[in-house]
């Protein structure tokens, strides 16, 4: 027996399967050819970040477009930044805005696909397999060094002026330990975590293509880098590349910043014998700030998180459809040509994507929004809106369910025509939106526009209760109002009045538009004969009266 098997036998004497095994166990996915397979593999730390919904949707997209699959992969790895329940705040955000995954983690502690388990920390057998293998094949060694011993090294490479920093070289001081020693100190029980035995050099470099950037050239890797930690877990930079392989990821979508990291992967595919995958870097998710751009905080924005969208009640659709924008440029006039498309039809090209990173824009995305909402059904909205108040405004979700048929009649107004109203950009408008229809809600602030006295609204006000009648249709409705106007002193003719304003005291739109106000205490609504169906006479003239006894 050579002293690599020895060794791999003394560290993993509970190994018994082989790579091969594994390869056995997940065989190449059978899949159309040029179908990519993708991963979207969060950590549990945190709330799931706008720029992994981001990532995650590029992931699905360029799946779909492919006859590929996307996979969701838990990478857990890292318990000490790991949050309570963190996979179902991230399960949640995905389900949230419609994004899901053909394979992968469905919840906290479910999972379905045949190359699971898809959460690391249950994948210790996998990794354990393939470090035994390094260490059979000379590409791997144990290492003892302490935090002191650690902290030793950095300092004589400060005083040597060494241009690179780590564990690698004259400075690896447990690279080359004999098999005895090393076998006398694991059998002491001392700490050890696994190191690569890097093959890298110093003045050599490496060329990889970025699917989106193109060629990067960069320095090869040369340190020792840990693979399994003292616990037997593997660091990140390894377990991703032995999931990677073996969930047969062909391209591999991250943040920009893991490009530094490309070097120690590629070197960490290549020691195992493992095929590369295609790198996709996406760039990050930008805000102006102060005339600048910057990317998203978690700390400085609340709209960096995920929740923040779905506590506002933004329509998913919206969110998708925006977020689209952003992934390629050419979206926008796809959706002109296509309006009433299924936005996951749209022909996402990955090598579309911008290679500076995009601004997220919150007004822009309120605009999308809003198309979003104004072509929905009374239906849609009122689902959407009960799903979303049940969470987040118990009273407004009460009084909507109260009466169904009503609340119907409210988001029906002005809706399906040729030019819906874009009143509404997110649910958590609605409770300001029909507020004068409920009494609950409805304060009555009666502001009356400035270029009409007191009396002069009385006046109208006091006229056209005497000739309002709920059993008109909008026509005789209207006809009403165009017949008080000149007895009053307006114009039926609102033209007239921009020809000769002098000639009279306002136009039909004046008197109706007191009359919204003292209906509505609004300046601006939907179509008001609609609104006072829906009120009801009793209320209209309710109103009415308490408006002109105020004045």
């Amino acid at each position: 027996m050579t002293n690599n098997e020895k060794l791999a036998q003394l560290l993993f004497p509970h190994i018994s399967k082989t790579p091969q095994d594994y390869e056995a166990i997940y065989p190449p996915r059978d899949l159309p050819q040029g179908a990519r397979v993708t991963r979207f593999a969060p950590s549990p730390t945190g709330f799931l970040h706008i720029g992994g919904l981001f990532t995650a949707l590029s992931d699905v997209l360029t799946a779909r477009a492919s006859g590929g699959v996307a996979y969701l992969r838990i990478e857990d790895t890292d318990k000490k930044r790991e949050i309570d329940d963190g996979v179902s705040a991230i399960i949640e955000g995905f389900r949230a805005f419609g994004i899901t995954f053909a394979e992968g983690v469905t919840g906290f502690g479910t999972e379905s696909g045949a190359y699971g388990p898809y959460t690391q920390s249950h994948r210790a057998e996998v990794y354990q397999t393939i470090a035994k293998d390094l260490v059979l094949r000379g590409l791997a060694y144990p290492c003892f060094c302490s935090e002191d011993d650690l902290t030793a090294l950095r300092e004589q490479q400060e005083r040597d002026g060494a241009l690179i920093k780590g564990y690698f070289g004259k400075y690896a001081k447990c690279r080359d330990l004999s098999y005895e020693e090393q076998e006398r100190r694991v059998q002491a029980g001392e700490s050890w975590v696994l190191r690569l035995r890097s093959d890298g050099q110093e003045d050599k470099r490496i060329v990889f293509e970025d699917v989106i950037r193109g060629k990067i050239e960069m320095p090869e890797n040369i340190t020792d880098t840990v693979l399994l930690k003292a616990d037997g877990i593997p660091t990140y930079h390894f377990a991703h590349a032995v999931d990677d392989h073996f969930m047969r990821t062909t391209h591999v979508h991250r943040g920009d910043e893991w490009i530094a990291s490309v070097p120690l992967h590629i070197a960490l595919f290549k020691a195992c014998g493992f095929r590369v995958p295609k790198y996709v870097h996406v760039s990050p998710v930008m805000k102006e700030d102060n005339g600048g751009k910057r990317k998203l905080s978690k700390r400085k924005d609340p709209e960096a998180a995920v929740s923040y969208f779905v506590e506002s009640g933004y329509p998913a659709d919206g969110v998708i459809e925006y977020l689209m924008t952003l992934l390629n440029s050419n979206f926008e006039d796809w959706r002109k040509a296509n309006p009433t498309a299924d936005h996951w039809t749209f022909p996402f090209n990955v090598k579309k994507m911008s290679v500076s990173g995009c601004l997220f824009d919150l007004a822009k995305l309120s605009d999308v929004c809003k198309n979003t909402i104004s072509v929905m059904t009374a239906e849609q909205v009122l689902e959407s809106v009960l799903t979303w108040s049940e969470i987040y405004d118990k009273e407004l979700f009460e009084l909507l369910s109260a009466d169904k048929e009503f609340a119907l009649g409210i988001f029906s107004i002005d809706r399906g025509t040729a030019k819906p109203r874009k009143d509404l950009a997110k649910w958590n408008e609605v409770r300001d939106f029909v507020t004068y229809y409920y009494d609950a809600l409805y304060q009555p602030v009666f502001e009356a526009d400035e270029r009409f006295s007191a009396a002069e609204i009385k006046t109208v006000l006091t006229e056209y209760l005497k000739v309002y009648d709920p059993a008109d249709d909008k026509d005789q409705w209207f006809a009403r109002i165009k017949a008080l106007c000149e007895p009053l002193g307006y114009t039926p003719n609102v033209k007239e009045y921009k020809k000769q304003p002098d000639a009279f005291k306002g136009h039909v739109g004046d008197i109706s538009g007191m009359i919204r106000r003292a209906v509505t205490s609004r300046a601006n609504t939907p179509d008001l004969w609609a609104i006072m169906q829906l009120l009801g006479e009793e209320t209209v003239r309710e109103r009415i009266t308490n408006v002109i006894n105020s004045l």
